[in-house]
Order: C-alpha cells, then sequence, then structure tokens
C-alpha cells in the first residue's frame, strides 16, 4: 500500500528548525531530569558521615517516603499540565515550570535541616511542576515532528532525561568529594534549570507557523505529515472517546509498566550499590550512571532502526511499537531475574545486568512512549498527562514498596524479591499492550472540518498496514 505525503511535499534537506527545536527539548529533558533525580543521588551522602558535609539520621522509611514524596505532587498536575499546555502553549507553561523547579533546587540545602518532612515538602512541589514535562513535550513533538521522522527525533528528545540521569550519577561522586559538598548538586542543578529557561523562552515556539527563521517549505512539509492541526488548540478533548479506546488502555498499561521499572532502579539503585555490592560513594555513583548511558546511546540505535523499518514498509507500525516495547520491558524483566541471585562477590555480573536492565528499556522508546502521538497527534498533551499522572502513581509506590519489603538493606534475598516483583509487573504490562495496543489515528482525534487529520487517518488503514513511501524523498534512511 503506497502513500504520499498529503500535497506530496517534499523533505526540505539539511538540518531544519524542526532539529533545533528538539536540540532545545534534548537539553531540557536532561536540565528537568537533574532536578527529578538529584535526591536519589544525594540521599546517601545526606544520611553518611562525610568530610565537611552535614549529614542526618534518617531511617530507610524515612528515605523511601522522601523518594516517593516527588511522586505525589508529580501525579496531581499531569493532566492540569497537558490542559494547560493546550490552552496556553506548551512553551510558556514549560519554561516557566523549569525555572520554578530551578529555585525550589537551591532550597533544598536549607530545608534538610529542618528534618526530612521539610525535604518532603519540596520535592512535592519540585513533582508539581515536573508533572508539565512530558505533557508539554509531547504537545510540541505532536506539533513539529513530521510522521516520518517520529521514531528518531521523539526518541532522540526524550533520551535526553537518560544523559540528564546519567550526568547527575556520574558527577555526583565528584561533586560530594569536592568543597561544595552535596549541596553543590541542587546548587548546580538550580543554576542550569534557570539559564536554559531564558533560552527555550528566546528561541522555542510552540508551532512551525509561529516559529522565526523557517522556510515556508519546512513548514508546509512538517504540517503535511504531523496530524496536528493549529485548531486543536480551541478543540475539547473527546474524555468519553479517549476512555473507551482499547487502545488507550493498552497503552496505559505498557506506561505503567515501563515507570514501575524504571522508578524502582532509579530511586532504590544507589542504596543497592552501596549496601549489597558494597561500593564507596564516588565508585557508586559512576556505577549507578552507566545504566543510563548505555540506555541513551541505545535510543539512538533503536529509533533509526524503527524509523527504517516502517518507512519502508517492513513492518506496519502497530508491529513496530509492539515489537520494541517487548524488547524494552521483557529484556529488563529477564535481566532483572538474574539480578535478584547476585551478591557483593558478583559485583561484575550485577553491574552488567542492571546496565543491561535499564539500557535495554531504550526500546520503550520506539513504543508506547510515541503511541499517543500515533492515536491521536491533536491530544497527545492530554493524553500524555493522563497515562503519566496514572503511572505515577506506581512511581508513589514503588519505593514504599521496597521500603516495606528491604528491612536490612544488606540482605540480597529481600532485593530479589523487589526485582522479581517488577520482572511480573514489566511481564504483565506489556502483555496487556500487545493485545490492545494500536498505532493509527482515532476517530475521536478530529472533528469534521480538521481536514489534516483527517487526511492522515485516511492513509493510515485500522490494522496500521503501514506506510511503504513511493518516492526516494520518502526515505529517511
Amino acid at each position: 500500500m503506497g502513500f504520499e505525503p498529503s500535497e506530496d511535499k517534499a523533505r526540505p534537506r539539511g538540518l531544519g528548525v524542526r532539529h533545533w527545536q528538539a536540540v532545545l527539548l534534548f537539553v531540557g529533558m536532561m536540565i528537568n531530569y537533574f532536578q527529578r533525580v538529584n535526591i536519589s543521588a544525594g540521599i546517601v551522602p545526606m544520611t553518611q558521615s562525610t568530610a565537611g558535609a552535614p549529614f542526618y539520621s534518617w531511617g530507610t522509611s524515612d528515605k523511601s517516603l522522601i523518594l516517593s514524596s516527588f511522586f505525589w505532587g508529580y501525579v496531581i498536575s499531569q493532566v492540569p499540565a497537558g490542559l494547560l499546555a493546550k490552552r496556553f502553549g506548551a512553551k510558556l507553561v514549560l519554561g516557566l515550570a523549569t525555572a520554578i523547579g530551578g529555585i525550589l533546587c537551591f532550597f533544598h540545602p536549607i530545608a534538610a535541616k529542618s528534618g526530612w518532612q521539610s525535604i518532603c515538602v519540596l520535592r512535592v512541589l519540585t513533582g508539581l511542576v515536573q508533572g508539565t514535562v512530558y505533557p508539554c513535550v509531547h504537545t510540541l513533538l505532536a506539533k513539529w515532528v513530521p510522521r516520518t521522522e517520529r521514531g528518531l527525533l521523539t526518541t532522540g528528545v526524550y533520551s535526553g532525561a537518560q544523559f540528564g540521569t546519567a550526568v547527575i550519577l556520574v558527577t555526583s561522586g565528584f561533586i560530594f568529594e569536592s568543597s561544595m559538598g552535596w549541596p553543590g548538586l541542587f546548587y548546580l542543578s538550580g543554576g542550569l534549570s534557570l539559564a536554559w529557561a531564558l533560552l527555550f523562552f528566546w528561541q522555542a515556539a510552540n508551532e512551525p507557523a509561529t516559529a522565526s527563521r523557517i522556510s515556508k517549505g519546512e513548514v508546509e512539509y512538517i504540517e503535511s505529515l504531523t496530524g496536528s492541526n493549529s485548531a486543536s488548540q480551541s478543540m475539547p478533548v473527546p474524555w468519553m472517546s479517549i476512555f473507551r479506546s482499547p487502545a488507550f488502555y493498552g497503552l496505559l498499561a505498557a506506561h505503567c509498566g515501563f515507570t514501575w521499572g524504571f522508578y524502582t532502579l532509579l530511586t532504590e539503585m544507589p542504596t543497592y550499590m552501596s549496601k549489597v555490592l558494597q561500593l564507596n560513594v564516588k565508585s557508586n555513583a559512576f556505577l549507578s550512571s552507566l545504566p543510563y548511558f548505555a540506555m541513551g546511546l541505545l535510543c539512538f540505535v533503536v529509533s533509526p532502526i524503527s524509523d527504517l523499518l516502517i518507512n519502508r514498509g517492513t513492518i506496519s507500525i502497530t508491529t513496530g511499537r509492539k515489537l520494541f516495547n517487548s524488547i524494552g520491558q521483557w529484556g529488563p524483566m529477564a535481566c532483572l531475574i538474574g539480578l535478584g541471585y547476585m551478591t557483593s562477590e558478583e559485583k561484575t555480573w550485577a553491574i552488567v545486568l542492571l546496565t543491561l536492565a535499564v539500557g535495554i528499556n531504550a526500546g520503550c522508546s520506539c513504543g508506547y512512549l510515541i503511541n499517543h502521538i500515533d492515536l491521536s497527534p491533536n491530544f497527545a498533551g492530554p493524553m500524555m498527562g493522563v497515562t503519566n499522572g496514572i503511572a505515577g502513581v506506581t512511581s508513589i509506590i514503588a519505593p514504599l514498596v521496597v521500603g516495606a519489603i528491604v528491612s536490612d538493606e544488606e540482605d540480597p534475598s529481600q532485593w530479589r524479591i523487589v526485582f522479581f516483583i517488577t520482572g511480573g509487573i514489566y511481564l504483565v504490562c506489556n502483555a496487556i499492550f500487545l493485545i490492545f495496543g494500536k498505532a493509527t489515528v482515532q476517530k475521536w482525534n478530529e472533528t469534521s472540518s480538521t481536514s489534516s487529520t483527517m487526511t492522515l487517518r485516511n492513509h493510515q488503514e485500522n490494522d496500521s498496514k503501514t506506510i511503504v513511501p513511493t518516492s526516494d524523498k520518502d526515505i529517511l534512511f
């Protein structure tokens, strides 16, 4: 089945404004993950005696509450953030939220002196502003990323989360041992956040039509292949249709499974490496970053492969999403089962399995993570708000489950239970996505007046019978 882009718009040669927007968002994801992850890295030296830095006698349950409190605010703000981005523009909402989050970072060292409860309050507030990130970024990607480049550019942007996590973890050890101590981690996160917000307000645009220094040809090319319409800003969100869609629930399950596994390892890995593998703070920080560097790099491996297979018609879009999501969740499941039997005498194998368990998650970037835009370019932001909000509940529960199971942080058998539970959640959630998931634009994406989305949807069969380019200009690789 052949496909020509709407009005046969040719792909502009070379790098365009859409690529610069993607770079801005990539850096933004990194910066926002500095805000999100700094407490996961900092909690270890904050509760251990290190030269020149204050420390606090917080128990395991206290630390679990601190690590989970971020998500209390994060869950609440997801849906409102998607609606605000749709109404006022994602540029304004994302830029303001990042700046406010940066300011909050500066107050963490002061709050710690008042007790873990004060840190929890700050983490809730940080979660509230961070809840805007994914809905806003999804809203922008739906406007800026052509369908034929969706795998590479979307995955490239979201890989900033992994690189941000890796950078904060790998540098944290040096920061902790510097004259700044662990407070420096929060000061640097805050300063970089404010700097990026200023750059974003200057250079970003909500959609191609409002961008400066963009060619008419690139605007037409993007708009013909996004399926997102400028009128969507005033369109009501079809909540009833969304909640009646089986494809939505398949997407939701995949999102919840990924979030549980990813954040269980993100929040608990430094403690596991310190207590079970008996690594010092500096080694812990460096080795904790390896899985996220691996995931970030693998994102740039799997995304062009996904686009290539889909654009050449080798597999359908739906098959591609399910294939890569299965790699991204069932691969880590197998690694976690093996990790459950590792001890301090098998440090090397444990680190390899941890790296693979997180790194192979990269497959999900070409799976569920793009699926919101597949199903509804016009409402990708609000949909991301819903799924990320519900999935965020698992981010609250996961550290609390770890705290309930792991009473002795040095006991590998207790961590084995944590890894087995995580593997089981990967198994079930991806299976639901395989059964119910789709990757076609849904009927409720458009009204009768939104011709661009009608055109895109008419080019895709209900069973996602892929798009085979019929001319060389449609082939990206």
